[in-house]
């Protein structure tokens, strides 16, 4: 058994992509060098003509068509169910079915999104999902197909209409090669783009309620127009509109504007970090018709396996993306200076220096009082009371059990600290309450680790 699994995985490795060298994106760039930008001069060779005609005849004759062309309410009704339809070909079925294999679909599911999926006339399963898994394993580099760095034109629908200036990233999909609908799909791919993007939503509106041109018009050509765009935007919108949640190291943003107008692909983010779970939003209220199109198929039988990411994970995300907030945050404020930065200073000296400006010992450190003596909520006469003392019991309970906003407003009025005091400033007093939760990276604990009680960061 273990010799055939070894030779399985030789037989495998044959076929499959070189090692991959320390950087494969600089690498593949060096050994295929981009092409020059686009020029106009050369738009005869360079333009891809069919993307080009579909895109732009569609929406043109839905613009000419509608002038001409009465909006029966029906025609309308059917427009929008039929545009979620084949949407869903493309998000449920496209996307998080064989792009990412996110849950498993039975077979009369499956030619069921095949041909919807066709009907949004975007390309043939293999085609579309090898491009997109090619999106995930370079996204934001010159390999991604819609690299979003490259501008939002280009991403939203530029890339579409040049040939690419980059040899396209490596994607793995023998697996859809080896696909039965798919196989199917691609071999009838023409015929179904045809019946189901074109003849069917003219058809139905016809039979149904004698409104053949409407079907045409709306069903077909209009829905065609909202269908691409709506796809598109993920590409697009969903990498430069919205909060990055769960990491901000390549461009997927999480929006509801972009979810609105994706059927439920904007909360991008999430889904970058997690590509194998079919969920795209993961909040009850938030927006996301595909994924409760796929729940409902396993409700009656037609998905199993629906995939999550485990929710320690999806939480540790999330956590990560406040820390680093709290960090910046944290970079803004001002803070106490610690014992190794103050000068050490004798109890005599202490006293001398009492005698011209309000002086204050608490927990081992020195503090000048001189801002806040008028602003004391207690009193000016409490605080010179104090001078040239020892306040640390008075100011811990012995007088008043001062707020955390008084500890921390004392910390930052620091300015020597008394030899022989020092460890009585080890003490949990010594400590600040805001500067017990400051947040340090890694590398700070590592050189310099520190007494306080921080939260370790590495971003």
């Amino acid at each position: 058994m273990s010799t055939t699994l070894q030779q399985q995985t030789l037989h495998e490795h044959d076929d499959d992509e070189p090692p991959i060298p320390d950087n494969h994106v600089s690498h593949t760039l060096k050994q295929h060098p981009p092409l020059p930008p686009f020029q106009w001069r050369d738009w005869r060779t360079e333009i891809t003509w069919a993307p080009l005609v579909l895109l732009v005849s569609t929406p043109l004759i839905a613009a000419v068509g509608a002038c001409y062309t009465p909006l029966r309410w029906q025609t309308a009704l059917f427009s929008v169910f039929y545009y979620y339809v084949t949407g869903l070909g493309i998000t449920a079925g496209y996307h998080r079915l064989w792009s990412h294999r996110s849950y498993n679909a039975s077979v009369p599911l499956q030619y069921a999104l095949a041909m919807a999926g066709a009907g949004a006339v975007e390309g043939s399963i293999k085609w579309w999902s090898s491009k997109h898994r090619a999106h995930h394993r370079y996204t934001d580099t010159p390999l991604d197909p819609y690299d979003a760095t490259a501008g939002f034109y280009h991403s939203h629908i530029g890339w579409l209409l040049v040939k690419p200036r980059t040899k396209p990233g490596f994607a793995d999909i023998k697996d859809l090669s080896k696909d039965d609908v798919v196989k199917w799909q691609l071999r009838w791919y023409l015929t179904l783009t045809l019946a189901m993007g074109f003849a069917l939503p003219t058809v139905v509106p016809w039979l149904a309620w004698g409104d053949a041109k409407g079907g045409y018009v709306y069903a077909a050509m209009m829905r065609l127009v909202f269908v691409h765009h709506s796809t598109f935007c993920v590409n697009s919108l969903a990498h430069w509109l919205g909060a990055a949640s769960f990491d901000d190291k390549h461009t997927p943003r999480d929006h509801l504007i972009t979810a609105l107008v994706s059927i439920g692909e904007g909360y991008h983010n999430f889904h970058h970090q997690f590509p194998s779970d079919y969920r795209n939003a993961i909040r009850w209220y938030q927006y996301d018709p595909t994924k409760w199109f796929i729940s409902a198929c396993e409700r009656v039988g037609l998905a199993t396996q629906l995939r999550r990411f485990g929710e320690n994970e999806v939480r540790k995300g999330r956590w990560s993306m406040r820390v680093k907030g709290l960090r910046k945050e944290q970079e803004g404020l001002a803070w106490p200076s610690g014992a190794e930065a103050l000068p050490v200073v004798g109890w005599d000296a202490f006293q001398e220096q009492a005698r011209t400006r309000p002086l204050v010992l608490v927990s081992g450190f020195i503090h000048d009082l001189t801002p806040f003596l008028d602003a004391h909520p207690g009193g000016r006469r409490l605080l010179v009371k104090m001078v040239g003392k020892d306040a640390t019991t008075a100011f811990f309970g012995g007088v008043y059990e001062h707020s955390n906003a008084a500890h921390n407003l004392l910390a930052m009025h620091r300015v020597s600290i008394l030899h022989g005091g020092h460890p009585h400033a080890a003490d949990e007093k010594f400590v600040p309450p805001a500067q017990r939760l400051r947040i340090v990276r890694h590398d700070e604990w590592t050189t310099n680790p520190p007494r306080d009680e921080f939260i370790r960061s590495d971003d």
